[in-house]
């Protein structure tokens, strides 16, 4: 199950978006979205994990979370609209 989380301070990256989320199960994958001329994080990412159920608890215990001053968003990524 692969995590949407928004709103994230500027300062996290791969490293410690993934270390944030694995005290909840295994992660394969955790990603900070970055704008492609810059190289700044765009604040938001996505966490991939094995297993669903861990997947669930992160997102129910992390959603609305306090980090670095910012209460970050978390909930289930959705598909990718075609534009």
């Amino acid at each position: 199950m692969k995590l949407y989380v928004g709103n994230l301070p500027w300062s996290i990256d791969d490293g410690k978006l993934k270390e944030m989320f694995s005290e909840y199960g295994e992660v394969t994958e955790a990603v900070i979205i970055k704008d492609k001329f810059s190289g700044r994080s765009k604040g938001f990412g996505f966490v991939t994990f094995t297993d669903d159920e861990a997947a669930k608890k992160a997102m129910q215990e992390m959603n609305s979370k306090e980090i670095e001053g910012r209460q970050i968003k978390v909930n289930e990524a959705q598909a990718r609209e075609e534009r």
